[in-house]
């Protein structure tokens, strides 16, 4: 019978005899290992280290390369896009008044314009570029968002806002002033801005930032109904433009282009290109309305992909019409970016038929 206690012979034919841990030749042996993995180990794990942060970077870019870069799961279509772009133009056919329209897709690139480079006054879209050429400032550290400025009395305007009602030597910073210019485009905050760093260095931002048709001049921001001697003109595509380079982070830098985003995302206007999409859309833009113009240029975040929407008008009737059209506008593009249960359940990706509501 076996002997469970006794283990089997060869269990003891690999014992190393007791004296070689006495052997001069295994010892230097050991140490050649010891110094062999103390000055490998660090070194493969530094070229690991380096190797994975590679593959990472590869895999995954940093966020300024892939600033609000999305992943699409249902982007709109040529066949939709070629329908929506006709839609479109027949209402711009057919409105009364002057119509510049620039729209692009940032998700395939795909853009349609009417008219992108006629000239229209500005109104309050000039204050956009404002924002802008005081972000340059901020950059330079020549100021900063915390900076204060006092009102004064000839900076009231009137008009949109409320600081007009402020007294004066109220004190505020650059970035409540900006707030304010945007989401309440707010008069006398643009002016607040423009007298504490002159008009003439805005206009020669505005020429840094590439602008060939939008200017400005003191006769242009007069808020009379009538015409003046020097009109602030710009142009679709280029509000159009001023908004996708902040919508992709290269205005003045990223951080900048986030702040100026997020300031647009509160416009507190709810007419115009707001109106004409779901509540549940986010949209950042910003309106104009003066001297028979009236406008909206903004970036909407749809279900089917973001995009940049510019409607201009001039020569208007009426501020009711142009309001309604410009709506109406939205409301098209609307009716192709949104995923509804026909789109869903349809399965036809190529289906050039435009999407109907429930």
């Amino acid at each position: 019978m076996k002997d469970f206690h006794q283990p089997p012979h060869h269990q003891y034919h690999h014992v190393a005899p007791h004296h070689a841990h006495g052997d001069p030749a295994a010892a230097r042996a050991r140490g050649r290992r010891r110094l062999f993995l103390t000055l490998f180990l660090p070194l493969l794990g530094f070229f690991i280290y380096k190797g994975g942060g590679y593959i990472f970077n590869k895999l995954n870019p940093p966020e300024d390369d892939i600033f609000h870069k999305k992943t699409v799961a249902n982007p709109i279509k040529d066949a939709e896009w070629a329908t929506m772009s006709g839609t479109l133009e027949n209402l711009a056919y057919n409105y009364s008044g002057h119509v510049g329209i620039y729209i692009k897709d940032l998700n395939s690139d795909k853009m349609w314009e009417y008219n992108p480079d006629r000239l229209f006054p500005s109104a309050s879209l000039i204050k956009v570029p404002i924002m802008v050429a005081i972000c340059e400032k901020i950059k330079r550290g020549e100021i900063s968002l915390d900076t204060q400025i006092k009102l004064t009395r000839n900076d009231r305007a009137g008009g949109s806002g409320s600081l007009k009602w402020a007294r004066d030597g109220t004190s505020l910073s650059v970035m409540r002033i900006i707030y304010k210019m945007i989401t309440e485009s707010d008069n006398t905050a643009t002016k607040m801005l423009i007298d504490y760093a002159g008009i003439g260095y805005f206009q020669q931002a505005f020429s840094n930032l590439g602008l060939v048709y939008t200017k400005i001049y003191p006769e242009g921001l007069s808020l009379t109904s009538s015409q003046v001697t020097r009109e602030n003109y710009t142009t679709a595509r280029e509000m159009a433009t001023l908004m996708e380079r902040i919508y992709k982070g290269e205005m003045v830098d990223r951080n900048l282009s986030e702040f100026m985003l997020d300031v647009l995302k509160h416009n507190k206007s709810r007419s115009r290109l707001r109106k004409g999409l779901p509540i549940g859309w986010e949209i950042g833009h910003k309106t104009g309305l003066l001297r028979k113009s009236c406008h909206d240029v903004g970036v909407v975040f749809s279900p089917r992909g973001d995009y940049i929407i510019a409607v201009l008008t001039s020569n208007v009737p009426d501020y009711s019409s142009a309001k309604g059209f410009i709506s109406r506008v939205a409301k098209t593009t609307y009716e192709y970016y949104k995923i509804d249960a026909d789109y869903a359940e349809s399965g036809r990706a190529g289906d050039a038929s435009p999407v109907k509501s429930l």
